[in-house]
């Protein structure tokens, strides 16, 4: 993993009982340290258009008097990520979000400027792109991208929205474990099972779990475990 990459890979925008990015905007902000970043609006949760996905954005780091930018707003968006002081991906849904990225041929950009050391912070989908490939996301494949490779800034792959079985449910379809479990029938990267309310700070080649709760790690032919909040080695 490159030394300079600098991440922050947020299972969720919104836990419950709280507002849009409320219970991680302080790490949010310490950890981007400017004062402007690039929002890419491209997974566009519940079909929001990409001007209201900015805005709810701006809306929330306003306060903390940051300035948001809609990368759909620029005429060269190439530029625009190669400028940019820090870059931030939102959640929706990670096959549009990806469609899109590979259309207008930014997967590359992304790379160069994060392998640079742009700061990048993802949410849900923004966090699925971090891994190896999206083959571990929780949407449904909308769009058909021309690739499921992601990002691959971390060398496994993400599923964001982690949910443990619930004892007490009635539903007899799939755990999010057994989904997993499948995936591994045909693929050999591990997979962290990212709770709500956790997330990665990554920086100086290391991985940091972060918040209260442990994350799954599921790895081809073996058990699952647990792995508390801390420095993560892979």
């Amino acid at each position: 993993m490159n030394s300079n990459f600098r991440l922050l890979v947020i299972s969720t925008s919104t836990i419950h009982g709280s507002s849009f990015l409320a219970y991680i905007k302080d790490d949010f902000v310490d950890f981007i340290q400017t004062d402007e970043l690039i929002f890419v609006p491209y997974a566009r949760p519940s079909g929001i258009s990409y001007a209201d996905y900015t805005a709810n954005v701006q809306s929330a780091l306003a306060e903390k008097g940051i300035t948001v930018k809609g990368l759909h707003t620029f005429s060269d968006k190439k530029e625009a990520i190669k400028q940019a002081k820090a870059i931030f991906i939102g959640g929706g849904n990670t096959f549009l979000l990806l469609k899109t990225l590979y259309e207008l041929d930014l997967i590359g950009d992304l790379k160069t400027a994060v392998a640079a050391g742009v700061p990048y912070v993802g949410t849900s989908a923004g966090s699925n792109l971090t891994g190896l490939t999206i083959g571990t996301t929780n949407d449904m494949p909308i769009v058909y991208p021309p690739s499921f490779d992601a990002l691959q800034f971390l060398p496994f792959n993400l599923n964001p929205h982690y949910l443990d079985p619930d004892p007490n449910s009635t539903h007899k379809g799939e755990t999010r474990e057994t989904r997993i479990n499948e995936f591994h029938q045909f693929n050999s990267q591990a997979v962290l099972g990212l709770r709500e309310g956790s997330w990665l700070h990554v920086e100086n080649g290391e991985i940091q779990l972060k918040g209260t709760l442990s994350a799954r790690l599921f790895q081809q032919g073996e058990e699952p475990i647990e792995l508390n909040p801390g420095q993560l080695n892979f």
